[in-house]
């Protein structure tokens, strides 16, 4: 069981920030990647068909690749499915909502910290909840980002386009005088470089990514799940999608970790 791999899934390319963490935090380990670029993106779908996604997934890591443990390196199906696919699977079931809020919560100064999702991600309420559950002190601002997700896929990473919608949609954190940005979706660490211009360098932003690789290494440890016998992981990229298409772009994201892509068909 120890040299199963884990698996990792997506609705595109951002779980690939979740990825490389793993794969830098725990080179033994062996990852499984599915981006569902076929049906991405999730944040503007009903959460009934973001779960039902979610679980198909799940489904498939579990019964077909035998992983030993499932990240939902994806914020929006987290926020409404992390629970349900810990109840209905025996293997451990990480998210990305929690550990993301407890290192904004770590690094902010004066309280005040913003967060930026999907519209399906923020209207589930999932960070608010978090940070009550983490007793986080002073103000979480939470704000939905449509069109981000869909930059990225397309990989316009910077440029004028990308810049005028982040200074548009960010202006209510800027006013609320934040200093600290949870990026509350695994797409917008590769649009850093943009949001960090367009909120100053005194806003600190964090990524889930490390914190959540952190955890997935905890629970190894506290489970005996690790690799016993250490051994390079070989890492294997799924897409529902154009699997040429997303190993071009997974490699330029990820690295050269990602050399090809396989397919995968999901339920629709």
């Amino acid at each position: 069981m120890n040299d199963r791999p884990i698996g990792v899934f997506d609705s595109g390319f951002g779980g690939l920030t979740v990825a490389r963490a793993l794969i830098d935090l725990l080179g033994d380990e062996e990852i499984i990647y599915v981006g569902d670029t076929a049906r991405y993106p999730y944040g503007p779908r009903a959460a009934e068909e973001v779960r039902r996604f979610a679980r198909e997934i799940a489904e498939y890591l579990v019964r077909v690749e035998d992983v030993k443990m499932i990240v939902v390196a994806c914020n929006t199906a987290a926020s409404v499915a992390l629970e349900e696919l810990r109840y209905d699977f025996e293997v451990p079931v990480v998210g990305v909502i929690e550990p993301g809020m407890r290192a904004a919560a770590a690094a902010t100064r004066n309280g005040q910290i913003g967060v930026i999702g999907t519209t399906g991600t923020i209207a589930s309420g999932a960070y608010q909840k978090v940070a009550a559950m983490l007793h986080v002190a002073g103000g979480v601002h939470c704000l939905a980002c449509p069109g981000f997700v869909e930059f990225v896929e397309r990989g316009e990473l910077d440029g004028d386009s990308v810049h005028v919608l982040a200074e548009r949609l960010l202006s209510p954190l800027k006013e609320a005088g934040i200093d600290t940005l949870l990026l509350g979706c695994t797409h917008y660490p590769f649009l850093a470089r943009t949001i960090a211009d367009v909120l100053g360098r005194d806003v600190v932003l964090v990524s889930s990514a490390e914190e959540t690789a952190f955890d997935v290494r905890s629970i190894l440890e506290s489970t005996g799940l690790g690799r016993r016998i250490p051994a390079k992981g070989v890492h294997r990229f799924l897409s529902s999608g154009d699997p040429v298409w997303f190993s071009t772009m997974g490699r330029r994201l990820l690295g050269p970790e990602l050399s090809q892509a396989e397919p995968v068909v999901f339920g629709g």
